[in-house]
């Protein structure tokens, strides 16, 4: 997920009561939302330092106690079981939102590089937006409601409130992910080019929690469809690419760095050998991120 995602994430868990656990416990858990995402400073060495980083050993639920740790320096908080235990958590929430996401995550490094993802939501979700901003513009409105009728205030206001917006988004991913399912199960239940389909991936789109990208590989052939839950699934409405077998072109790009760091990232790889006057073009595009006429990391 993007970072304002994180950081109001990190501010409902101080208002349901963390923050009381260190003084700047508010400041503490923002930070401890997104700290994992401090390995984007490799952004800066280039794109291929980056891919290979990027939601690595930050990302981990291994070195999680660690990366928990610093939060908690930086706001020079007094260290007891308490405050740590509330930086872990609001840590485990980045790591829980960004598994929802395609990018995946490797949660289980450095015993194994398997990224984990839902492929449910996107990298940035304007339902969730609706309803972390939602929960803080209430709490604004009711918070001033009680200081005119109660001068002290009612510190349950912001709690309360609190407890929606966390609870509003498990209830959200949760009907998300019941809609991810679904669309898995229409595309599997399809015959394509005479065969079942080796595998199916179900992407998500905007912030429509009912359209999927749907990506369906075969025995020598991708299929690209779109998957509307609230009409009828027509995989005619798809676009067939027919799959490059290994050969020569391809084991020559993968001895070059780009070719490897890439093909060891990408979840969902497609190859295109095209012919130019120079020999040939060799492209491998992970079909998460666009198509083979649009790619994105390619």
């Amino acid at each position: 997920m993007e970072n304002l995602t994180h950081t109001i994430v990190g501010l409902m868990l101080a208002r349901v009561g963390l923050e009381k656990t260190t003084a700047r416990g508010a400041g503490m858990l923002m930070l401890a939302a997104n700290i994992p995402d401090i390995d984007g400073v490799t952004w800066f060495g280039g794109a291929l330092p980056y891919i290979e980083t990027h939601r690595t050993y930050t990302h981990s639920l291994t070195f999680l106690p660690l990366i928990a740790l610093l939060p908690m320096l930086l706001v020079r908080a007094k260290f007891s079981w308490r405050s740590y235990l509330a930086s872990m958590a609001a840590v485990l929430s980045h790591l829980l939102l960004d598994w929802t996401n395609f990018y995946g995550i490797p949660l289980a490094l450095p015993f194994s590089e398997h990224r984990f993802r839902l492929d449910t939501i996107t990298l940035v979700d304007f339902w969730i937006w609706g309803i972390l901003v939602g929960a803080l513009w209430a709490t604004a409105l009711f918070s001033r409601v009680n200081r005119e009728v109660q001068p002290a205030g009612n510190p349950g206001t912001r709690r309360g409130w609190a407890w929606a917006a966390l609870l509003g988004l498990l209830v959200y991913e949760s009907g998300v992910w019941v809609a991810h399912e679904r669309a898995i199960q229409v595309m599997s239940s399809r015959i394509y080019e005479g065969a079942p389909p080796r595998r199916v991936t179900a992407l998500p789109i905007g912030s429509h929690p009912l359209a999927w990208r749907g990506v369906i590989e075969g025995d020598g052939f991708t299929i690209i469809v779109p998957v509307n839950l609230t009409g009828e699934y027509d995989p005619g409405a798809g676009r067939l690419y027919r799959d490059v077998p290994p050969d020569s072109a391809r084991d020559a790009a993968l001895r070059t760095r780009p070719f490897q760091v890439l093909s060891r990232f990408s979840q969902l790889p497609f190859w295109k050998v095209t012919p130019v006057a120079e020999g040939l073009r060799v492209e491998l595009i992970d079909l998460r991120f666009g198509n083979p006429e649009a790619p994105g990391f390619a």
